[in-house]
């Protein structure tokens, strides 16, 4: 498993590593308005999955608004942020933020995406920083779990493997 500090503390992750090449799990979260989504929603598409441990933070913010910006540069990709934040403070948030082209989801009721790809902080019920792309079939095609949650994930390589991926 990704070893992975928050705030210089090592926490222990819930679930499974995904790497390069896998078969991308499945998941269910949910959107703002309580409907659920999972990675049969977006099929067909090339998937961004930006995950942060609370929209509410300086980085998590950051994190979102930069991939909110590079949706623009994207074609035929979902970019979903996920965090355990319940969804009608995802959505607040989202509405002063003037975020249009990220959909946030929320793990918080079963931790179904932090389990299944490997980011579930067992000690903060929050999940780890991390950045995945799966393609239109399903595969991953890259993966970054950050070391300190508190730090930024590299946002080019991201990007770049979403543009690569088909």
């Amino acid at each position: 498993m990704a070893s992975i500090t928050f705030k210089g503390n090592p926490v222990t992750l819930l679930g499974t590593e995904v790497k390069v090449g896998d078969k991308a799990p499945d998941f269910t979260v949910l959107a703002n308005d309580l409907s659920p989504v999972t990675l049969e929603s977006s099929k067909g598409k090339v998937r961004l999955i930006s995950v942060v441990p609370s929209v509410d933070t300086g980085v998590c913010d950051a994190q979102t608004r930069r991939f909110n910006e590079e949706a623009a540069n994207l074609d035929n990709v979902q970019i979903l942020t996920v965090s355990v934040d319940l969804p009608f403070a995802q959505k607040r948030w989202c509405a002063a933020a003037g975020i249009e082209n990220v959909q946030t989801v929320s793990d918080h009721r079963d931790l179904s995406f932090g389990e299944a790809y490997g980011v579930a902080i067992k000690e903060l019920r929050l999940l780890a920083r991390a950045v995945f792309v799966v393609d239109s079939t399903d595969t991953v095609t890259y993966v970054e779990y950050v070391s300190e949650a508190t730090n930024h994930p590299n946002y080019e390589a991201a990007v770049e493997a979403a543009k690569a991926a088909k």
